[in-house]
């Protein structure tokens, strides 16, 4: 399990310092162009836009996956005993309805239903609208390995 964790962790990472690479490139490109050559790439500019919603998704799959996402934790830190196990049990089961309903089932049919191309680069919004299930099945994996953790823990302690 260790293994696959680093792995994963691996292919996350590259995925981040990619599209950062990508951000940085394009970005001095675009001042480049638009300062010293007068004439602003149409190109770069969608192309950033796009990879900024690749890279936004994949930076929220990773926080899911580093346990590091933003969280109100105001009335499960209050809660004590069998409530907080249970508010904990409640919320994590809501945020896996929410990323396989929302990421994973409504990410699929928004691909499958995406007709259109990018007006510059003319690349299908499908490739776009791909990020959404694919970071959906990353935070799905992310959580699974954490309740595995969580519960090879508990049975270390009582063991």
């Amino acid at each position: 399990m260790k293994k696959f964790e680093k792995v994963l962790d691996a292919f996350m990472r590259f995925l981040m310092a990619v599209a950062m690479l990508a951000l940085v490139a394009g970005g001095t490109w675009q001042i480049f162009t638009r300062w010293v050559m007068n004439n602003p790439s149409t190109v770069t500019d969608e192309f950033l836009r796009y990879v900024l919603i690749w890279a936004s998704f994949l930076g929220s799959a990773y926080c899911f996956y580093r346990d590091e996402h933003l969280s109100l934790t105001l009335v499960t830190d209050r809660a004590k005993g069998p409530f907080k196990v249970i508010l904990s049990v409640f919320i994590e089961a809501c945020i896996l309805f929410f990323v396989i309903y929302v990421f994973i089932y409504g990410g699929i049919a928004q691909v499958k239903n995406a007709s259109n191309v990018s007006p510059v680069m003319h690349i299908s919004y499908k490739f776009l609208f791909s990020v959404e299930p694919i970071c959906g099945v990353l935070i799905v994996l992310a959580r699974v390995l954490k309740y595995i953790q969580m519960f090879a823990a508990k049975g270390e302690k009582t063991a």
